[in-house]
């Protein structure tokens, strides 16, 4: 079952001065950053809030390592702005099959490791009104953030 908007991830340019907008406009600072060699992107991930089933809610800033990424590709056809809204969820693996069983096309067979070591996949935006949507299940909490 769906808890809570885990994050809005936002493809951008310049991570770092995208980042420095969400400071300065809005107060949000860093909580974690990393680069997914496998994803081809350098991501910042800004925590809005804390969530009831004990996760949290972040915005994630995301920069293509490489042209032929997904999220490089995405910024040449598109330009910055909203590339998709993950939901997370207990159980990445049951909800993505439940959905799969409804007729939404899931992306990986089995779910990738994601920001902060979360297991991810994706539901394909043609079926889900134009909205690129990301499954996660959060890793336990440590002490470490990455940044």
């Amino acid at each position: 079952m769906l808890t809570r908007i885990d994050h809005i991830g936002i493809a951008c340019f310049d991570l770092d001065r995208t980042v420095e907008f969400y400071r300065a406009t809005y107060g949000f600072e860093v909580f974690h950053s990393e680069v997914n060699e496998e994803q081809g992107v350098r991501e910042a991930m800004l925590r809005i809030n804390g969530t009831d089933d004990g996760g949290a809610s972040y915005l994630q800033l995301l920069e293509p390592t490489r042209e032929d990424s997904a999220v490089g590709k995405w910024l040449a056809k598109n330009g910055e702005g909203v590339h998709h809204i993950a939901f997370g969820t207990a159980d990445v693996d049951g909800d993505a099959a439940a959905i799969r069983d409804q007729g939404v096309r899931v992306l990986y067979d089995e779910p990738r490791t994601g920001s902060m070591g979360s297991r991810i996949t994706f539901l394909h935006p043609k079926d889900c009104h134009g909205v690129l949507t990301e499954l996660v299940t959060s890793a336990p909490p440590t002490a470490s953030h990455g940044d």
